[in-house]
């Protein structure tokens, strides 16, 4: 189908997001940018609204309803990472079973209407940019971090360096079972001998 890379953007953008809540500790939930502003949304904010949002989105403009509630019972760390595994699932296997024509149907975007192709572009976006205000909020604790889209300084560094990606688990299962049992991330190996930015300071 067109629209399978849609389909297989959202399977791994899953894994990208649960590696991220991966990397804070459960101490870390109430942590926000700036711990006098409450606009800046604290971790355990952030990802109540991924799960809220999501949920939202694809209800409201995708016409999909997993029929489950988007937040788990307790809210730590652990249990959002396998709330939000379990609904996503439900989510990319009803995607799974869409035809051409029902990315292209015309559906509401808040105010506008967009096709159902355009509005998960849309939402894969949305999802990247609260992801990168969380690992932010990662490096402001001084948190090492693994790839999330290609290396980081923990990995070796830029790019052009041949810094390798490495992300915290290959997939969601290993993630769980990792998780589960008090974490089991690949090895990182730090910034080495070379700049991590483009143009250091």
């Amino acid at each position: 189908m067109s629209y399978d890379f849609l389909i297989e953007t959202y399977d791994t953008e899953r894994l990208k997001i649960v590696s991220v809540w991966s990397m804070f500790k459960d101490e870390d939930m109430t942590v926000r940018p700036n711990q006098r502003d409450t606009r800046g949304r604290s971790v355990r904010e952030q990802m109540i609204h991924q799960c809220v949002s999501e949920n939202l989105w694809f209800i409201n403009m995708l016409d999909i309803d997993v029929t489950a509630p988007p937040l788990p019972e307790k809210e730590d760390r652990l249990e959002f990472i396998n709330r939000y595994t379990i609904d996503s699932a439900k989510r990319l296997a009803i995607l799974k079973d869409k035809n051409d024509s029902w990315w292209e149907e015309a559906s509401t975007f808040f105010d506008v209407s967009r096709s159902r192709a355009w509005i998960m572009t849309r939402r894969l976006a949305h999802s990247s940019h609260h992801r990168g205000q969380q690992m932010a909020i990662l490096r402001m604790l001084g948190r090492d971090l693994h790839s999330n889209y290609g290396p980081t300084a923990d990995t070796g560094g830029l790019m052009q360096n041949k810094a390798p990606s490495i992300y915290a688990y290959s997939d969601i299962e290993s993630l769980l079972e990792g998780e589960g049992s008090g974490g089991n991330k690949s090895k990182l190996p730090g910034p080495g001998n070379k700049p991590c930015t483009e143009r250091p300071d």
